[in-house]
C-alpha cells in the first residue's frame, strides 16, 4: 500500500474488501485499503487527488463519522458509502450531509469502478478549477467559501487571512444564517492548527443541564446517569480549535469556568480534581450583541472583554446585495451535485429578484433557495410573505406546514444533518422528527 492512491477504501470486511482491491487495480487504479476508519483518515488531504469508499457499518469510526470528518479537511472530496439493505435510509440521508453516492450490497467490482470513474473525474476537475482559481487569488482558498467582490466580502477575507496567522482567540458575530461557522472554519484552516481538531459545539442546541459536561467531560458516577467516563469537548479539542456557537446561550454560572478555562488553558471533569492541561484555540460565535447582553446582566461582562480582544463581524447579506448572483450560482452548483439535477435556466428577472430580496436568514436562507430551485420547486421567496401581509395566500393550515417545513430544514442544515441534536432543539421525539420529515418530503 503506497502514499499514492486513486481510492482509499475502507471496509472491515477483509474478503470483500480484497475482492474490491483486486477488481480495482485490473481495472487500472491505485487502491489504499484501511479495516479501519481512523487510519484511512490521515490520506486525506486537500490535496488528495482521489476519492474515498467507506462502509457505512464499522467498528471504530462508523462511514458517517468518517464521512464528517473527511468533508471537514476537504468539503468538495467524492465519498461514496458502502451500505445493507437496512441501512439505505442512512445512506439517503449521507447524500443530503454530502455523499457522493452509495452502493448498496450486493454489489460487482465493476460497479463501483463504473461510479469510482465518475467520482475520480469530478474530483479532477474540482482540483483544476482549485488549482486555477488559487493561482488568480493567491491561493489558501478563501475565495471558495468566503465568496463576494463587494468592499464588504473583500474585508471580511481579509480580517480572516490576518486573524488566521495568529492563535488568538477569536469572536465571531453575525446574524442567523450569516456563516460564523464557516469564517470560523476558514480561520481554523489558515491557521497552523489547521492539522488539528475543529470541534464545533452549538450552545443554544444542548439542555443547559448538559452544557457543561458537553465541554468538560465527566467521570462515571460525577452524577446520575454518568455511567462511564466522557471526555468533553475542550479535551477532545486539544491542539485544536472549538467553536462556541451561540455562546450567548451559555448559563451565567458555566460562563465563569469558561472564563477560567480561557485564561488558564486547564479544565477539571466533573467528579474530579484533577486539573487537565488544554491547548485550544477558542471561537466564539453569538448573533447577538455580547456588550448589550452584558450590560443587561445576562452576559458575564468579564467573559465578554476576554473574548473581544479579537473580533470579526459578519455583514448580513443585504448589505452585500451586489454578491447574491455569485452566490446564488456557487450554491446552485452545489445544488446539483448534491441532488444529481441541472440547473435549470438563471433569468436576469431572478437575479434582480434575489438582490431586491432583504434576505432575514442571510446565506443559509438563500442555500435554502437555490435547493428548491434545482429540485424544480420554484423560487416564491418573497411572495409567499407579501401575500400574508396584504391578506391574501394559502390558507393558514398550509402557511403553518410551510412555516414549519422551513423550521425543521434550517435546523437540519444547522445541525449538518443530524437528527439527535434537530429533535433535541425543537424539543419534540426521534419518531415525531421522522413522521414530520416525511410528510415534508425531507
Amino acid at each position: 500500500m503506497g502514499a499514492y492512491a486513486d481510492i482509499v477504501l475502507i471496509d472491515d470486511d477483509s474478503d470483500l474488501r480484497h475482492a474490491l482491491v483486486q477488481g480495482l487495480e485490473l481495472d487500472g487504479y491505485a487502491v489504499a485499503d484501511f479495516p479501519r476508519a481512523d487510519g484511512a483518515l490521515s490520506m486525506i488531504t486537500r490535496a488528495f487527488s482521489g476519492i474515498a469508499v467507506c462502509d457505512i457499518r464499522l467498528p471504530d469510526i462508523d462511514g458517517m463519522t468518517f464521512l464528517a470528518k473527511a468533508l471537514e479537511i476537504d468539503p468538495a472530496l467524492p465519498v461514496i458509502l458502502i451500505t445493507g439493505h437496512g441501512d439505505v435510509p442512512l445512506a439517503v440521508q449521507a447524500m443530503r450531509n454530502g455523499a457522493y453516492d452509495f452502493l448498496e450490497k450486493p454489489f460487482t467490482p465493476g460497479k463501483l469502478a463504473e461510479v469510482s470513474a465518475r467520482a475520480l473525474e469530478k474530483r479532477r476537475l474540482v482540483l483544476e478549477n482549485r488549482a486555477l482559481r488559487e493561482n488568480l487569488t493567491g491561493g489558501d482558498g478563501v475565495d471558495e467559501v468566503l465568496i463576494g467582490n463587494s468592499p464588504a466580502m473583500v474585508r471580511l477575507r481579509a480580517e480572516v487571512r490576518a486573524i488566521a496567522e495568529t492563535d488568538a482567540d477569536v469572536l465571531v458575530v453575525g446574524e442567523t444564517g450569516s456563516g460564523k461557522e464557516v469564517v470560523s472554519r476558514a480561520i481554523h484552516r489558515l491557521g497552523a492548527r489547521a492539522g488539528q481538531p475543529f470541534v464545533a459545539i452549538n450552545c443554544g442546541a444542548l439542555p443547559a443541564e448538559i452544557v457543561e459536561s458537553e465541554l468538560f467531560g465527566h467521570e462515571k458516577g460525577a452524577f446520575t446517569g454518568a455511567s462511564s467516563q466522557r471526555i468533553g469537548k475542550l479535551e477532545h479539542a486539544d491542539g485544536g480549535t472549538i467553536l462556541l456557537d451561540e455562546i450567548e446561550s451559555m448559563p451565567l454560572d458555566l460562563q465563569v469556568k469558561l472564563l477560567r478555562a480561557l485564561e488558564t488553558k486547564q479544565i477539571e471533569r466533573l467528579g474530579s480534581n484533577r486539573v487537565i492541561k488544554t491547548d485550544v484555540r477558542f471561537i466564539a460565535a453569538s448573533k447577538a450583541d455580547l456588550k448589550a447582553e452584558s450590560e443587561a446582566g445576562r452576559f458575564r461582562a468579564d467573559l465578554f472583554y476576554r473574548l473581544n480582544v479579537v473580533s470579526i463581524s459578519i455583514p448580513p447579506l443585504r448589505n452585500h446585495a451586489e454578491d447574491i448572483p455569485d452566490l446564488f450560482f456557487q450554491l446552485a452548483r452545489e445544488a446539483r451535485a448534491r441532488y444529481r439535477r441541472e440547473i435549470p435556466e438563471i433569468t436576469v428577472d431572478l437575479l434582480e429578484r434575489l438582490k431586491a430580496h432583504d434576505w432575514p436568514g442571510n446565506v443559509r436562507e438563500l442555500r435554502n433557495v437555490a435547493d428548491r430551485f434545482v429540485i424544480g420547486l420554484g423560487t416564491d421567496f418573497g411572495q409567499q410573505r407579501q401575500a400574508a401581509v396584504n391578506g391574501g395566500g394559502p390558507p393558514l393550515r398550509e402557511r403553518m406546514e410551510s412555516f414549519e417545513k422551513a423550521v425543521i430544514e434550517t435546523a437540519l442544515d444547522r445541525h449538518d444533518g443530524r437528527l439527535k441534536p434537530v429533535y433535541e432543539e425543537l424539543g419534540i421525539s426521534r419518531k415525531s422528527l421522522y413522521e414530520k420529515m416525511r410528510r415534508h418530503g425531507l
